[in-house]
């Protein structure tokens, strides 16, 4: 769960950029009227949508293991004798994409939009910081010690957010510039209705509620022995609501649910709670490094939490489809997990990678 408060921080961030309503005061001016240099921005946006969203898989699943046309040797998978072993599984090796897009359900929120990200105005704004920006950074440059010790340190408050994705499935990639796409950078995917559709949803949508969160990001030295560092308190925990798992093999016709066109299984939950064990507030300490090429290795993301234990609480479990009877409620107390830095040594935490292939 914690992974999606990080991808809101670093969504709220990555915007910054293009931020039109953007407060920001430079070095002499901080100093005339605060006394202390370095730089200050308040982002003062109160709701971002984007259109589409797609992840490319450039070369798809290839269904060779030896990544050729064929087995090799004896195909038994020994040396030198790769075996089809991936052949069942139906792989191409034609470029796909997972894609978010709006769910063209009338009135909602996410009707046109993949993602819309807004302030958590919940509780009167108490999830809002006492600026009532988006986001607040304060910018510093420092020295460091020793050779290229020198780093820039960004404190980062959030506001609470309030995330809407819509639907999100797999589709087939496009080309960039061509067809429809032409004298444009979008590539896109055959995700539009009409001919050569070639698209599978995957979840019908779901919402998040996350209350305020601070991270501290280093760049350069970092000193602090991670390139982001949270350790925040999230006021009022963590929330995901309306979460539809769709299955499309059981799928039939045009899948509208009408006599002879079933619709895709579905497991439906209304609503997912995360918090501290005995607490509604959730801590989050975790450092996050990106870690460099050496050797064999390629480089990769490295996150290691430290975080406690926690409560879930997860409400209205519905099989098959969301208007399906619900199997009830699922409540999880005191949760942990433990990642092993040493054979028989357990800390309390967890450390997840992520790399490319």
């Amino acid at each position: 769960m914690k992974k999606f408060t990080k991808l809101a921080l670093v969504s709220s961030l990555a915007i910054s950029a293009n931020a039109m309503a953007m407060q920001a005061m430079d070095d002499a001016s901080l100093g005339a009227t605060t006394g202390q240099d370095g730089i200050n921005i308040g982002i003062g946006i109160s709701k971002i949508e984007i259109g589409k969203l797609y992840i490319h898989d450039n070369d798809g699943l290839n269904k060779y293991l030896n990544g050729g046309s064929a087995a090799v040797g004896t195909g038994d998978g020994s040396a030198g004798n790769d075996a089809e072993v991936l052949g069942s599984l139906g792989g191409t090796g034609t470029a796909g994409a997972i894609v978010i897009k709006g769910n063209g359900k009338t009135g909602d929120v996410n009707k046109d939009h993949g993602i819309v990200i807004g302030a958590n105005y919940d509780n009167a704004g108490a999830y809002l910081l006492a600026s009532r920006n988006l986001a607040d950074l304060q910018i510093d440059s420092d020295a460091g010690t020793g050779a290229n010790g020198a780093f820039i340190n960004i404190a980062a408050q959030v506001s609470g957010l309030d995330i809407n994705i819509g639907e999100i499935g797999v589709t087939a990639s496009g080309v960039a510039g061509a067809g429809a796409n032409a004298g444009t950078i979008r590539r896109g995917g055959k995700d539009d209705a009409g001919a050569g559709q070639n698209y599978n949803a995957i979840l019908s949508g779901l919402s998040l509620k996350t209350g305020q969160m601070t991270a501290n990001i280093q760049l350069g030295a970092a000193p602090q022995g991670a390139m982001i560092k949270l350790n925040t308190k999230m006021v009022g925990g963590l929330e995901i609501k309306n979460l539809g798992i769709l299955d499309n093999s059981t799928k039939q016709g045009t899948g509208d649910g009408t006599a002879g066109n079933r619709a895709a299984g579905e497991i439906f939950v209304e609503s997912i709670k995360v918090a501290d064990a005995n607490s509604t507030d959730l801590t989050i300490k975790q450092s996050v490094s990106v870690i460099g090429k050496e050797g064999a290795s390629n480089g990769y993301i490295r996150m290691v939490s430290s975080s406690g234990p926690i409560d879930t609480y997860v409400k209205g479990v519905h099989l098959g489809s969301r208007t399906a009877g619900s199997i009830g409620d699922v409540e999880v107390q005191g949760l942990q997990t433990y990642f092993s830095p040493a054979m028989g040594t357990y800390v309390p935490g967890s450390i997840i990678t992520i790399s490319g292939r």
